[in-house]
């Protein structure tokens, strides 16, 4: 995002939410992949908050670093080099605007889709068009963090007793998955004093729930993310840059019959520092019909989701607000 003026800045400030700050919260269970445990810890921590860190992961830090620098060559070229990648459609350059539906943050982002047979022609374009070795940071930092899912997500179905181990990891390995990669840029806005303005942060990326399988967080040491908790309060994340931050997404909710939590989330922007975040989502094939599986399911208890498939409910997310309860257009309860 370019700051043009002050003055345009705080015009473009009365159409972004505001909210007030919170304080640092230090519950987030730590899940260390190399531990016998793992599997037992992931599936409490999804249970409880439906995030975790994930820590020896596997993922050298050399290839987070490498793409983190390439990312920000990008988004330090002019705007009218970035924009030959954009508008979305969905892939490519986005600024400011999320979605189609009004929702505005202080943030640039890149969306590209990481399947190959899939992949879309603008998303071609931007990495082609990028003097740097873009290309190649994205494709050894995805493939990386492709094999760190599949091991998060078979260590899930694991720690759930669930009969085959890759039950979920399938989905998102399929030649025909819907899978994506974003890296979202909030600047810092010193211009905008964003501290000072009635004791209110300014909005860079709006509350709301990832609506795939699972998605996989990493960031610089700028802080930022929150999560709401149980009891309806937001709490900061403590950011780290060495680590992933493991969300649990609607569909995987589902699937769970509600016994994982899509967390709902947002990102607050800071009026010194910038911040960068890489996320890996991971999507099953459109065509995929998910319900909760009947392993997960008592005898005391009834499915709460109806049968879906992720074209039909990707649609209905892309279709909605931000901040809106898309899951529950696909509740039994919602009709039928």
């Amino acid at each position: 995002m370019v700051v043009l003026s002050q003055q345009a800045a705080l015009n473009e400030l009365v159409l972004i939410k505001t909210c007030k700050p919170s304080s640092m919260f230090t519950g987030i269970p730590e899940v260390d992949l190399s531990d016998p445990q793992a599997k037992t810890l992931i599936v409490k921590a999804c249970q409880d908050f439906g995030l975790f860190k994930l820590v020896n992961h596997g993922v050298p830090l050399e290839l987070m670093t490498n793409l983190e620098n390439e990312a920000l060559k990008f988004f330090m070229q002019p705007p009218s080099q970035k924009e030959k990648a954009g508008p979305p459609d969905p892939y490519g350059y986005g600024s400011k605007r999320i979605g189609t539906n009004g929702d505005v943050g202080w943030v640039e982002y890149l969306l590209l889709n990481t399947n190959p047979d899939v992949i879309s022609p603008k998303s071609l374009l931007l990495v082609h068009q990028n003097p740097q070795n873009f290309s190649c940071a994205v494709e050894e930092y995805i493939r990386a963090v492709k094999n760190m899912t599949y091991e998060v997500l078979e260590l899930m179905a694991e720690g759930l007793g669930i009969g085959g181990r890759n039950v979920f990891s399938k989905m998102v390995r399929d030649d025909r998955s819907d899978c994506c990669f974003r890296v979202n840029y909030y600047p810092a806005c010193p211009e905008l004093q964003v501290q000072a303005l009635s004791g209110r942060n300014l909005i860079g990326f709006g509350e709301h729930t990832d609506p795939q399988i699972i998605s996989v967080l990493r960031s610089n040491n700028t802080s930022g993310l929150q999560i709401c908790l149980g009891d309806g309060t937001w709490a900061s994340i403590p950011p780290d840059h060495t680590s992933f931050f493991i969300n649990v997404g609607d569909l995987l909710q589902v699937m769970t019959n509600g016994s994982f939590k899509s967390v709902k989330h947002r990102v607050m922007a800071d009026s010194t520092m910038s911040r960068l975040s890489m996320i890996y989502f991971g999507g099953p094939p459109l065509n995929e019909k998910i319900a909760p599986l009947p392993s997960l399911v008592s005898k005391e208890e009834e499915s709460l989701y109806k049968e879906l498939t992720w074209r039909e409910y990707k649609n209905a997310a892309y279709k909605s607000r931000l901040a809106d309860n898309r899951l529950s257009l696909f509740e039994k309860s919602a009709g039928q």
